[in-house]
């Protein structure tokens, strides 16, 4: 193998041997000639020295001449770049001479530079193929920060150490958690709501993956409770696997044991749900209430009768009379719920048709107006001069007036007055039924539309079954398209107005 030393070293060997060569002739003629004068020893000398030097120079203009070529050579290969480098040009460079000391130094960085080059480029690949991965790893995890900030639903993730590493704006909102999870904030920061924080720790423990789900009641930030549904499932957290060192037999070897499992919950607000539950078993618990009533006042009364107690004929009238009006009480409760059913499930059926509206309200008015007089109040009416036309179903109108006239004439006491108007308004006509009766504190207008709500002060004064107000909401909104306001105030009266859609509008 060639050694670099070898041309810095190449003149001062020439030289010695110039020298050496000239010192041997010189000696060499001595012996020949015997003892040569002093002149012929310092021309000998002379020739020798001369000799040496033109050796000398011979070589050291060639050791020069091969490092100018070297160094034209080496500025050459500093021009080009990788690119260069790795084209197909760049194998078919013009070497260097082959009597050039440098030569197998410089191909052999050539070579090098080369296998560089490939190098740097397959570096670059890989850099490029990284930056474009890591892009889009960005992207997605902004994509899935979009579709969690737009989710109404909170939604939480904790890993296998229990740590939070992700939360959207709702659960934020809801746990009281930081904007920032870069620290990752314990579970334990949770513990607002012991029931989250236990279910899922038990369920980040489970061995094998698993989903589970529960109902806990957290506070908003205003107090209110609200149920939420809380969904759980376990994924496999790979940055929770541990390496363990196990020896065995006087070898060590390294063991990766495979990571935890972390755990996202999904926090779905039931609290509308709940309510509905709690309506639904109120509605069943009324209903019951409501039958059960009337069956036992009928059932006494037959027992009575049955046992021979009505022993003269006013007695057996009376319980006759009572028996008859907690059977139409019973088949009111019965015509209103099945009225109720119907429309709420759309099935009823509904014949529409140009109507007046002051006809329904007269004949609503000429139905009750026996009623009014038994208590001794006046029930009178104030229609418009106009023809209101209205598009309708007469039987369900009918009976939405004859339950508002009704109404007003229970809660009203004897001497009152109930009174029924009518009027055009823009594109609606309206028709109001205004009484002077007890009135409605705020709570109960609030509540007055539900199912079998009834003044709880005025419980005693008039029997009914809760539905009639219900029944009366659902045919003007979900038949007829129009809307029920009520106006009251406590001991001074109630006006119920109902607005519907003009016949020339519909």
């Amino acid at each position: 193998m060639n050694h670099p030393n070898r041309f810095i070293s190449t003149t001062p060997v020439l030289f010695l041997a110039a020298v050496l060569t000239a010192i041997g002739l010189c000696w060499a003629v001595e012996v020949w000639v015997g003892k040569p004068s002093l002149m012929a020893r310092a021309a000998f000398l002379t020739g020798g020295a001369a000799l040496a030097v033109l050796v000398s120079g011979l070589s050291a203009e060639r050791h020069v001449l091969a490092c100018q070529t070297a160094k034209r050579y080496i500025e050459m290969l500093c021009q080009l770049d990788v690119n260069s480098w790795l084209s197909s040009n760049s194998n078919t460079m013009p070497d260097l001479p082959a009597s050039n000391s440098f030569r197998p130094v410089l191909n052999s960085v050539r070579q090098c530079l080369h296998q560089m080059a490939e190098r740097v480029e397959y570096a670059e690949h890989q850099r490029t193929a990284a930056e474009a991965r890591v892009h889009r790893v960005a992207v997605e995890r902004d994509q899935l920060k979009e579709i969690l900030s737009g989710m109404n639903d909170p939604v939480v993730a904790i890993d296998s150490f229990g740590e939070v590493i992700l939360a959207n704006a709702p659960a934020t909102k809801l746990l009281h958690l930081p904007d920032s999870l870069d620290a990752h904030p314990a579970l334990e920061q949770l513990a607002r709501c012991e029931a989250l924080v236990g279910l899922l720790t038990e369920t980040r423990k489970r061995r094998v993956p698993t989903h589970r789900s529960a109902e806990v009641n957290l506070p908003d930030d205003t107090g209110r409770q609200h149920w939420f549904r809380i969904s759980c499932k376990t994924f496999a957290d790979e940055a929770g696997t541990q390496e363990v060192t196990r020896s065995a037999n006087g070898k060590s070897s390294v063991e990766s044991l495979p990571g935890g499992q972390g755990v996202v919950a999904v926090l779905t607000d039931i609290t509308h749900e709940k309510a509905i539950q709690k309506r639904n078993a109120e509605f069943v618990s009324a209903v019951s209430h409501e039958m059960k009533t009337p069956l036992s006042s009928v059932r006494a009364y037959v027992e009575l009768l049955a046992d021979g107690d009505a022993e003269d004929e006013a007695t057996r009238e009376e319980f006759l009379g009572v028996i008859h009006s907690q059977t139409e009480r019973l088949q009111r409760l019965i015509d209103n719920l099945l009225n109720l059913s119907r429309i709420e499930a759309g099935v009823v059926h509904v014949n529409k048709a140009p109507r007046s509206l002051n006809e329904l309200l007269e004949e609503a008015v000429n139905l009750l107006q026996p009623a009014a007089t038994h208590k001794q109040m006046r029930l009178v009416t104030d229609l418009s001069p106009l023809y209101l036309g209205v598009l309708a179903d007469r039987d369900t109108l009918l009976q939405a007036a004859i339950n508002l006239v009704s109404n007003a004439l229970k809660y009203t006491p004897e001497g009152g007055t109930v009174t029924v108007r009518s009027r055009l308004a823009d594109e609606s006509v309206v028709f109001e039924v205004q009484d002077t009766g007890v009135g409605l504190s705020p709570e109960d207008r609030q509540k007055v539309f539900e199912k079998f709500y009834r003044v709880k002060k005025d419980q005693q004064m008039a029997a009914g079954t809760g539905l009639g107000l219900p029944l009366v909401k659902h045919i003007v909104e979900d038949v007829h398209g129009g809307r029920i306001e009520v106006e009251s105030e406590l001991g001074r009266g109630s006006t119920f107005r109902i607005i519907l859609p003009s016949q020339s509008s519909s």
